[in-house]
């Protein structure tokens, strides 16, 4: 992938409680998959991108030490801030102007979920840009989706069609959230604002994508990258 034209936000603050015994004593972004840490999978997908910023609350001394020598920045939250409020927080490290952000949770195949999204991006049109896929063709996720997607690629909820699911990547513009009147938030709410005004779109990813939110979606994610020949 050639040079991203975006700095990188990876989420790997969170409790992981849906993981279970498995996150007793580790976090989520540090259980193997197919031999490699989840966000070395997701690591791997940034290959281009010059500057890359990892949230870390949850036993995040263990992440930065997993990450130490590398180049990526940590963001620290001494208390959990959410997607939306670890964005906020870790502006200053990222530096202006739209961002990407991406889940550690997940494993793609396929196209390069953020080289798509670099692809795709139109800041006339756009404050964000989700990547999507139908809710039956995601892995470990479940049958409900997220998202309705119009033909012209606006996104929409609330409305019923929800049949597209998030899955873990996006741009997303930052001025509404560098005012964002709180420190704590879910940044579904700045997409809510977004989808208001029109400026919230999706594409559909070129490729699978696991869900490993649980730890049944461990041996889901194993078999899609020795599929795909990644394992």
């Amino acid at each position: 992938m050639p040079a991203f034209p975006f700095p990188l936000m990876i989420f790997a603050a969170g409790f992981g409680t849906r993981m279970g015994a498995l996150t007793a004593d580790r976090p989520k972004p540090l259980i193997p998959v197919a031999g490699q840490a989840l966000i070395d999978h997701a690591l791997d997908q940034a290959a281009g991108v010059t500057r890359i910023v990892v949230n870390t609350h949850y036993l995040g001394d263990q992440i930065a030490a997993h990450l130490a020598g590398r180049s990526v920045r940590i963001s620290p939250e001494p208390e959990i801030l959410e997607t939306g409020g670890g964005l906020k927080a870790a502006l200053p490290l990222l530096g202006p102007g739209p961002v990407a952000v991406l889940n550690s949770d997940g494993i793609w195949t396929g196209a390069n979920p953020l080289a798509q999204l670099a692809a795709a991006w139109d800041p006339s049109r756009m404050e964000t840009l989700l990547l999507l896929l139908p809710a039956d063709r995601t892995m470990g996720h479940g049958a409900a989706g997220d998202f309705r997607l119009h033909p012209d690629g606006r996104i929409d909820r609330g409305q019923g069609g929800e049949d597209h699911v998030y899955i873990g990547a996006a741009i997303v513009a930052t001025d509404r959230l560098a005012t964002w009147p709180e420190a704590k938030f879910s940044l579904n709410r700045p997409w809510d604002a977004m989808i208001a005004a029109g400026r919230a779109h999706g594409i559909v990813h070129h490729g699978a994508w696991c869900d490993v939110g649980r730890p049944e979606g461990i041996a889901v994610a194993e078999t899609l990258l020795h599929d795909a020949g990644h394992g």
